[in-house]
């Protein structure tokens, strides 16, 4: 079997509070270390009023503290909204807190709305230039190199594992070009998936970190012991999906029947889309749709990622995924 993972955004269902949120995330990283996931991941999002995870670095160690194996990181740091230095120290200071269990993902999305983006002093003309520099920045500051005049301490020499994210080609050309693993945001941006994964694999240069290219992809999974359950369950995401898209976004709403039947052509064409790499169903057909879609990707390692506003039938998702994925055998076709 391939290794599979979690990524949480620490969703704050309607009528919550991101205090709740927390526990829950806790409470869902524990599970998932008893049921095998290698990795679970938070990312960075801003001004969103249904995702918890802002201060990422800490929710990291706040997790991390209340695990004992599972590793745990970033899915992902958006690098451009902070300083190489100050993302090296608190990596560093995790890194020495829970040493072999940190990941660093990083991205170039400002994880939030223009106006929050600039709230965080954030140069959005410069990115495309400055990201492939900031993390080789950041990466000289976790190596030993004595070429550094700077020091992240704590942070010099501990080499916490980066990784690339990304959406579209760019991120692949720098996951590439600096031989870092790369993981792809297939579970809400699919649409350059296999592209991404191509250039990625062919333009790949080994580095210190990496000997040959690994992909990681997301992928929703809306598991429940009945396709009617499922179906219902995954009404959440939908909703709060078509709010962000439409420029209202919300809290995880309660899941409503019908709610596909309801909605207009551009809406479903919006879901659509972002439920292309997704299961929704039972435990044999989430067998059934992770096995088709390891074998059209080529996929390396897979992160689940499950917005479900009731916390039980979210662990429940997140359940049947992993004894899906267990038995779905090593065959890789891509």
């Amino acid at each position: 079997m391939i290794p599979f993972s979690v990524l949480d955004l620490s969703p704050i269902t309607l009528g919550s509070d991101a205090a709740h949120s927390f526990r829950h995330t806790l409470d869902l990283a524990r599970h998932a270390e008893r049921w095998g996931y290698r990795r679970f991941w938070l990312a960075e999002h801003h001004g969103m009023p249904g995702i918890a995870s802002a201060a990422t670095a800490v929710l990291i160690g706040y997790v991390a503290g209340g695990t004992s194996t599972i590793r745990v990181g970033a899915g992902g740091i958006m690098l451009p909204n902070h300083s190489p230095l100050v993302i090296a120290e608190q990596f560093g200071t995790l890194e020495s807190l829970y040493p072999g269990r940190i990941d660093l993902g990083l991205g170039r999305a400002p994880g939030a709305d223009a106006l929050t983006a600039r709230a965080l002093r954030r140069n959005l003309a410069s990115d495309a230039e400055e990201f492939p520099r900031d993390v080789q920045e950041l990466a000289d500051y976790l190596s030993a190199s004595p070429r550094q005049t700077v020091r992240a301490v704590p942070g010099t020499g501990l080499n916490v594992p980066l990784w690339i994210l990304g959406s579209s080609l760019f991120g692949a050309q720098v996951a590439a070009a600096l031989g870092l693993p790369y993981a792809f945001a297939s579970h809400f941006a699919p649409a350059q998936m296999m592209a991404a994964i191509a250039l990625y694999r062919a333009e790949f240069r080994p580095s210190r970190q990496l000997a040959k290219p690994h992909v990681m992809l997301g992928f929703n999974v809306f598991g429940a012991d009945s396709l009617e359950e499922a179906q219902f369950r995954a009404t959440s995401m939908q909703q709060a999906f078509v709010n962000l898209r439409s420029g209202r976004p919300s809290q995880l709403p309660p899941p409503v029947e019908g709610y596909i039947e309801r909605i207009g052509p551009q809406e479903r064409a919006i879901l659509e889309q972002v439920l292309s790499c997704a299961s929704i169903g039972t435990p044999e057909k989430v067998r059934s749709d992770v096995r088709n879609f390891i074998q059209r990707t080529g996929a390396d390692e897979l992160m689940i990622t499950s917005q479900i506003f009731d916390h039980a039938a979210r662990l429940r998702s997140f359940e049947i995924a992993a004894q899906a994925l267990a038995e779905v055998p090593l065959e890789r076709t891509a």
